[in-house]
């Protein structure tokens, strides 16, 4: 039986709240913090092939996503609607079909996805596994 194709959603804001030197930049500018997170992510998506799409709250009209292939994907909800919105969607549309994980320190949003059939990692658990990999 061929292994489906791993998924990595990450909560965004949620992980640089509860990273202590990522919140620490987002306090001088939050594009610094969203810049480091990414590329974190990036180097764990190349060392160990699981897709990482990474959702932000937006504040623009309709939702804004960026990616090149090989890149992390980015997602920014559009005004209005949150990035748990998005990442609760994803994981009722695609948990059946890939092996999907979520990051997040939303519990309640966490409880949401592991509903649909996805995997939950707490914030910490994210930075272990982000940590093991740059080694």
């Amino acid at each position: 039986m061929p292994q489906r194709t791993r998924y990595l959603i990450v909560d965004g804001h949620s992980i640089i709240f509860a990273w202590p030197e990522l919140r620490k930049l987002h306090q001088r500018r939050s594009s610094l913090a969203r810049e480091a997170l990414i590329k974190q992510l990036q180097h764990y998506q190349d060392w160990t092939g699981v897709r990482v799409v990474v959702v932000f709250d937006g504040k623009d009209s309709k939702v804004n996503m960026s990616s090149d292939p090989g890149d992390v994907q980015i997602v920014y909800s559009r005004r209005g609607q949150t990035a748990d919105a998005i990442i609760e969607r994803l994981a009722s549309k695609y948990a059946e079909r890939f092996d999907l994980t979520v990051a997040t320190s939303d519990l309640g949003e966490a409880e949401t996805v592991h509903a649909c059939g996805a995997e939950w990692m707490s914030a910490e658990g994210l930075r272990g596994v982000v940590a093991r990999k740059s080694l």
